[in-house]
């Protein structure tokens, strides 16, 4: 009865998430389910409100401490490894969105910065790109797999299924609002020293010199409108995501999702991950246009940036280049992330949805 419960309790996963991989052949579940410690597999009933979904023969136990560290750890090194990546056309979108007489078009404005500061001057604030976005997507990937089933299971299974776009709206949004307060002190270091030439080499010396001109508050002097491009941004990379990929597998991909290769699933989610960045990138680009012009001036602010930029400027400046940037980002951090979940034995994220009725509680 006690390791009945165990397995319960361990079972215990919103099932329109992940589609546990079950082997063709009954002897080969059943082997893989005692090495990993899953022996009961299948739907078990219970007396209380949740569904009890079979949770996937993996290596890591789903939403325990581990799978959390797993997910926080593919957030940090998917996120920090790619914006570090792209760190040479940030830094040139970065300048059109401050300087546009100087840095004209994308072509124009790496002649601009080759000229002046030579190859090296492309890597320019790498080093806060680096710790920033490692931070900002460890809490983003962690907090998202946190609050959706946190969600879920506020829910209840029915309306979980039902409305679970908005799940991955809310869960999106909370983690980001996390992610943005640890990014905010490295984004505002990453755009004063890419943006004002001479002002520091990077980090070491850029850090001290901000917080002695601004003061440690000034770090978070963007973290408004932080908050205004990286939460609409992480609703739409996470929510699009998953409709996209849901979609993909139940309309598009003749195969089930659990029995498509670790291989095609990981493209599957590099392809659609670029898409949902397009869309992320039109919704946060307002936003982001004012982050780097706050952050580029000692005592601007926001009435002083929209007056500046004007509205068309304030939605178009820099967009070609950042949507090229951004689809790229989300692509690959996607690719990355779930192929760091399954290195480790997880599940890659989204798929299709059940139907609800069989997944309903058992009536009592």
């Amino acid at each position: 009865m006690a390791s009945q419960e165990g397995n319960c309790r361990r079972s215990l996963i919103p099932s329109f998430i992940y589609s546990s991989s079950f082997s063709s052949s009954s002897s080969s579940s059943s082997s893989s389910s005692k090495l990993f410690g899953l022996d009961a597999l299948a739907p078990t009933k219970t007396t209380s409100d949740r569904v009890v979904i079979p949770a996937p023969s993996e290596k890591i136990e789903m939403y325990s401490p581990v799978f959390y560290a797993a997910c926080f750890t593919g957030g940090g090194l998917s996120t920090g490894l790619t914006h570090m990546a792209v760190t040479p056309l940030d830094l040139v979108k970065c300048n059109m969105q401050i300087d546009p007489a100087k840095y004209k078009s994308v072509s124009s404005g790496f002649g601009v910065l080759l000229k002046e500061q030579g190859i090296k001057g492309f890597f320019r604030g790498w080093v806060p790109t680096l710790l920033g976005y490692s931070a900002q997507g460890a809490c983003k990937f962690g907090f998202y797999e946190f609050f959706k089933k946190y969600y879920s299971d506020i829910a209840g299974p029915e309306y979980a299924a039902k409305y679970k776009t908005l799940i991955y709206l809310a869960g999106s949004a909370s983690a980001e609002s996390i992610a943005v307060v640890a990014l905010c002190p490295m984004e505002a270091v990453k755009v004063r020293v890419q943006t004002q030439p001479g002002f520091a080499r990077g980090l070491s010396d850029g850090l001290p010199k901000f917080v002695k001109s601004e003061g440690a508050l000034g770090l978070y002097k963007g973290l408004v409108p932080l908050w205004g491009r990286q939460i609409p941004y992480t609703m739409m990379k996470f929510a699009s995501f998953e409709t996209i990929v849901e979609l993909m597998y139940k309309y598009v991909i003749p195969t089930p999702k659990d029995q498509c290769s670790k291989s095609f699933q990981l493209g599957v989610s590099f392809a659609m991950g670029y898409v949902a960045g397009v869309f992320c990138a039109v919704v946060s680009h307002p936003a982001d246009n004012l982050v780097s012009f706050l952050n580029n001036a000692k005592g601007t602010t926001v009435g002083d940036a929209v007056k500046q930029l004007g509205s068309w400027g304030l939605f178009t400046r820099g967009l070609p280049l950042r949507i090229v940037m951004v689809g790229t980002l989300t692509g690959v951090q996607w690719g990355l992330y779930d192929s760091f979940k399954v290195f480790v034995g997880l599940p890659t994220t989204g798929g299709a949805a059940p139907d609800p009725a069989a997944i309903a509680p058992a009536k009592h």
